[in-house]
């Protein structure tokens, strides 16, 4: 336990430690729901350890803690000086930058979580006459599942462009987002509500979980179609829309059927690093002879470069999408039902 004596002895951690402490505990919980879970760790164990704080070490910590706060009611500078000012004495410059990108890119979903209810038809209307880049910014925000209904139910011309635009897009300014968002809710006569959560938006991850949520139909002609217009990320979205991992949700029979076209020293190399429970799947569907030479393999086989991990995970990963395409396995996606026998 600590005792607290002296205001210079505070840590940023402990002053905000001390200001939660003398907080409504409804209102520090909404406080700590804002920290990143090693920043709540941290502040949380400063807690825990403060056993005593003199008094009149505390009231100077609410203090700067008040007058940090309300400086800007009366200054010339803006709410992010004053942001900065607070998360810099409480964490430091470091991580206050870190802090700062993190709350900017949460207020920044907040702004559509309006859509998160209206029917994907109606938001298709909405954004009827937008451009790819504009739809593109709308549905990197929502939910992925709610995202992907809307997606699909747009022409195919215009669903290649937005996928494309989500794919390429980089991290859009809060303004942007502020005016896309102002201009949608006065057509929808929506009101915003809070969003408790956002993930990052944008670039190929967002739009992988968004066709991975569509039918069949849908993903087989948006990724022709991304096929024609941009071969590279078509590829870098199949990549990533199947894992070496993946492999452990295939059936047995469909494992083997991908393993006896893969050479031993290329599955020796995929298989450095991997997790137990993959190695345990490959293991248990070779041959015995096959499991002789996979062990000698792996035992002659030193270091390895990442890039040669990844160049051999990536010719399995091939050859379980050539095998689905023509329709000689099956690959179960993400949020499917397992098949019952």
């Amino acid at each position: 336990m600590t005792d607290v004596r002296n205001q210079s002895q505070l840590s940023g951690p402990q002053k905000v430690a001390i200001v939660l402490m003398n907080m409504d505990q409804q209102r520090a919980a909404q406080v700590m729901k804002q920290f990143s879970d090693e920043e709540a760790d941290e502040i949380t164990a400063e807690i825990l350890r403060l056993r005593r704080v003199d008094p009149s070490v505390a009231e100077k910590a609410l203090g700067e803690f008040h007058d940090l706060a309300t400086r800007g009611t009366v200054g010339a500078r803006g709410g992010r000086d004053i942001a900065v000012g607070l998360l810099e004495a409480s964490f430091g410059a470091e991580r206050a930058t870190g802090v700062l990108n993190r709350v900017a890119s949460s207020m920044a979903g907040k702004q559509f979580e309006f859509l998160d209810t209206v029917e994907p038809s109606q938001v298709q209307m909405l954004l009827a006459g937008e451009l790819p880049q504009t739809s593109a910014l709308v549905l990197a925000h929502l939910r992925a599942d709610h995202a992907s209904r809307i997606l699909s139910g747009l022409d195919e011309e215009t669903r290649t462009e937005v996928a494309h635009a989500i794919a390429t897009m980089g991290s859009p300014s809060p303004d942007a987002v502020r005016v896309v968002a102002d201009t949608l809710k006065q057509r929808a006569g929506a009101v915003v509500a809070a969003r408790t959560s956002t993930d990052s938006v944008g670039g190929v991850q967002p739009l992988v979980e968004i066709i991975n949520r569509a039918d069949a139909a849908t993903e087989k002609a948006l990724l022709e179609a991304l096929e024609r217009r941009d071969p590279e990320l078509a590829d870098e979205v199949r990549s990533r829309m199947l894992t070496f991992e993946d492999i452990v949700r295939l059936e047995a029979r469909d494992v083997q059927q991908v393993l006896r076209g893969v050479d031993a020293a290329v599955l020796a190399v995929a298989m450095k690093g991997a997790p137990s429970s993959v190695e345990q799947v490959i293991v248990d569907n070779l041959s015995e002879r096959n499991r002789e030479v996979l062990a000698d393999e792996v035992r002659l086989l030193g270091p390895v470069r990442m890039s040669q991990v990844e160049d051999a995970r990536a010719a399995i990963v091939r050859a379980i999408r050539d095998l689905e395409a023509t329709g000689a396995i099956t690959v179960q996606r993400g949020d499917e039902d397992a098949y019952v026998e």
